[in-house]
């Protein structure tokens, strides 16, 4: 048996690639491939564009996607969500569609589009959008680079952002949030329904959010001296209590901790003047609680 799965191809591919050889799966792909091959023989991989991945998965094409929360509203597929991943191509923050137009246009909500033109990529989610304002205005397709297109072409744009920088840069203002998008894990139902097929899910989707829980993360283990346990441990941040461990020596323990990355640099340090030693900091591929 096989977990057919499908992986957004685009901005998407290579942060994708990464977090799964993180969560322990490789995937291999060549420049032409949309079918990339995986060290793991029972999955088929499939690339997609990851407007696509939901309604393929909706229709038992394949058992399992990767996409973003704003595809799954844009097509409203009847999938099961297995859970959210945090992350992104530039950053951890969540994808916001947004209504946004020129400052100086007068265009301050909703209401003022009536019987006006608005640009956007997400026209279905759009167009409910207005409706639920009860607002008429021509809502249409865009091909990309949709701030462009203000104000010469149309009036307004929803668009999707991280940042809303690229929307600033182009003198446009966020007037409104219609989305707050997030990538998740989908499974069609019948697939989750299979015992074997929804484990093999489950396991994956375990593994893709320990590895980004270790995102940031680092461990590390050190010799303290008896003496000065009591005021080292005072000192350390920890994600749970240290772990303590004899060693042959009845004057000094080691101790483990997990901490983020960018107090190390501080921490290390002052262990050091603590008396610590033997001082060793490590990477993390996986924390699970």
């Amino acid at each position: 048996m096989t977990l057919k799965i499908a992986l957004p191809k685009g901005s998407l591919q290579e942060a994708t690639f990464g977090l799964f050889k993180k969560a322990g799966w490789d995937f291999r792909v060549s420049s032409r491939s949309y079918h990339p091959s995986c060290d793991d023989s029972d999955i088929e991989t499939t690339l997609l564009r990851a407007q696509e991945i939901a309604r393929y998965v909706e229709a038992g094409v394949l058992d399992m996607g990767i996409t973003g929360y704003d595809n799954i509203r844009e097509c409203e597929a009847d999938v099961h969500e297995v859970c959210e991943l945090h992350y992104s191509k530039a950053t951890t923050k969540p994808y916001r569609w947004v209504l946004a137009a020129p400052k100086d246009s007068g265009i301050r909500g909703p209401k003022d589009l009536e019987g006006k033109r608005v640009a956007t990529e997400l026209v279905n989610v759009t167009k409910r959008y207005f409706e639920q304002h009860g607002v008429k205005c021509k809502v249409e397709f865009s091909w990309g680079a949709t701030e462009v297109k203000v104000p010469e072409l149309v009036d307004a744009i929803v668009e999707g952002t991280e940042t809303g920088s690229t929307l600033k840069a182009h003198g446009l203002e966020i007037l409104d949030t219609l989305l707050v998008s997030t990538t998740r894990i989908i499974a069609n139902k019948s697939a989750w329904e299979d015992p074997w097929k929804r484990q093999k899910i489950e396991n994956i989707a375990m593994l893709l959010q320990a590895a980004l829980t270790a995102d940031g993360l680092v461990g590390l283990k050190m010799n303290i001296p008896c003496d000065k346990l009591d005021n080292i441990l005072a000192q350390l941040p920890s994600l749970q209590n240290p772990t303590i461990s004899p060693l042959t020596s009845k004057e000094w323990v080691a101790a483990e901790i997990i901490i983020e990355e960018k107090s190390a640099r501080e921490l290390i340090p002052m262990l050091k003047r603590a008396g610590a030693s033997g001082i060793v900091e490590y990477p993390l591929n996986k924390v699970i609680y």
